[in-house]
């Protein structure tokens, strides 16, 4: 996590979080930052906090107290609608369980997030393409070029092919901020790293910040920074 002259990215200042009144805290955070455009690998052990994490920067859960501030906005202080627009526009997010929706294509579930937010759908398109050849420009990048696979439903796919479904959506519209949780975890270990490198590729042409997220040490050399939850979280416990 450089400091310097680098703009942050992310800044998070003496945060806590419990999920409801009376809970022990799962965060206890004093200080953390990540500069624009980093590449970050945080590695963690299930438990550790790191999903947590990752849903308060993302703004789907606000902080018990402290502050959030993302690409300088104060999450903390923005209502959940505010988030919600704020994370359409400027966060692609690659879930754990994927969440694609079963009954839309491949391709319909790659444009999905321009549907919701009019500033990715710009920069989707600010090259003159359409939404589907950007769609299919990711799925190219990610292996997934077949024009008879980015037309079935998504149920139809192996389970790696889902997250890579998941990937090439999180980084429709060029987003700010790219954050992946476990984004490897159903892929060989031969393909791991061609993955990565990819996804490198891909946020270096765009300027994005990358949060890679999981308890696999063995891809954590690949990253020119990374942290551990338990060095951030003074709770010694998470979720």
């Amino acid at each position: 996590m450089p400091a310097g002259d680098t703009p942050a990215a992310i800044q998070i200042r003496d945060l806590r979080f419990r999920w409801r009144p009376g809970l022990a805290e799962v965060l206890a955070i004093p200080r953390f930052q990540v500069a624009r455009g980093e590449h970050l690998f945080i590695r963690g052990a299930s438990g550790s906090g790191k999903s947590t994490l990752l849903s308060l920067l993302a703004g789907v859960n606000a902080p018990s107290a402290g502050e959030i501030r993302v690409l300088d906005q104060p999450l903390h202080r923005l209502s959940g609608v505010q988030r919600d627009h704020f994370r359409a526009d400027h966060i692609g997010f690659v879930f754990q369980l994927f969440n694609l929706i079963p009954y839309l294509s491949v391709l319909e579930n790659v444009t999905l997030p321009c549907r919701f937010s009019k500033l990715r759908t710009r920069r989707a398109t600010a090259a003159g393409h359409s939404l589907d050849s950007e769609a299919r420009r990711l799925l190219a990048h990610l292996e997934m070029n077949s024009d008879e696979l980015i037309h079935r439903r998504v149920t139809e796919l192996s389970v790696g092919q889902q997250q890579r479904v998941a990937t090439a959506r999180a980084l429709i519209g060029a987003p700010e901020i790219l954050i992946a949780d476990e984004p490897t975890s159903a892929l060989d270990s031969d393909l791991r790293e061609n993955f990565i490198r990819l996804l490198f590729q891909e946020c270096a042409a765009t300027g994005s910040t990358l949060l890679f997220v999981s308890h696999d040490r063995q891809l954590e050399g690949l990253f020119g920074h990374h942290v551990a939850m338990d060095e951030l979280n003074r709770t010694g416990r998470g979720g």
